[in-house]
């Protein structure tokens, strides 16, 4: 037995259970539509969602008696020295890079198996797409997760790709050729992979030591009129990531 499970917190279990349970739901949930994905009893997480809307984590439609996360965790994100120092360097780069291409971008970190959005600026058009910020994304559905763990350090990366499972099966042996492709040319370039028509721009974000802490990212959507080409964009993210690089301590010119 590990040292880990030597240890046992139910009630702290119960409770991280379902934050969890309504932020994969992403809707709000009846109490007894947790207890049920829990595969719990209504009274066994009775005390948990009082305790919970306590603390403010979570917070109860009275008019539909229906519990949902409130912003206090993603508030307590942001209070992180790195995650705070990483958004205040990015928004008024994001906001120019935004403006200079017509194009919304985003700012993602990785959270274990997935990456979240701690950073998003609309372009000023008619016509925008954008992520929801806070928006929780299977890891390897995102060019910020390859991007990011592309530049990683080799173990962290090793490790990643051995502990999170592809949802493709794509072999090891591919991923690493593909994570190399976009180390190799610092950025990735690719078809969404989850809203057709839509091409990723990634770029890493990388702090003092050289790897990457977030990744900078316009999901480029073709205008028919007042478009700035796919290439001009890919030259003004590479030079707004690296902006937010050095401000962050990381190398210049570090993306070419």
């Amino acid at each position: 037995m590990s040292g880990t499970e030597k240890y046992n917190a139910p009630a702290l279990d119960k409770g991280l259970d379902i934050i969890e349970t309504l932020a994969e739901a992403g809707e709000s949930l009846t109490q007894g539509e947790i207890a049920k994905r829990l595969d719990r009893s209504v009274s066994e997480i009775f005390r948990m969602l009082v305790v919970l809307r306590r603390r403010g984590l979570i917070a109860l439609d009275e008019t539909s008696d229906r519990y949902y996360l409130t912003t206090r965790l993603f508030e307590l994100a942001h209070r992180i020295p790195i995650v705070k120092r990483l958004t205040v360097a990015a928004a008024p780069v994001m906001q120019r890079l935004a403006a200079q291409t017509n194009q919304s971008c985003h700012l993602g970190v990785r959270s274990g198996d997935s990456i979240v959005i701690v950073g998003q600026v609309d372009n000023p058009g008619n016509n925008v797409l954008s992520v929801r910020m806070g928006a929780r994304i299977e890891f390897w559905r995102t060019s910020s997760g390859r991007v990011i763990l592309a530049h990683s350090d080799p173990e962290v990366r090793e490790k990643a790709i051995a502990s999170i499972p592809h949802p493709d099966k794509v072999p090891a042996k591919q991923l690493r050729t593909e994570l190399n492709q976009i180390a190799s040319q610092g950025y990735e370039q690719l078809e969404s992979l989850v809203v057709k028509g839509i091409e990723n721009i990634s770029a890493p974000i990388l702090g003092f030591d050289g790897f990457a802490t977030a990744a900078l990212t316009i999901p480029y959507m073709e205008r028919l009129q007042g478009g700035m080409p796919k290439e001009e964009c890919l030259q003004e993210l590479l030079a707004a990531a690296e902006s937010i690089s050095v401000q962050l301590g990381g190398p210049a010119r570090a993306l070419t």
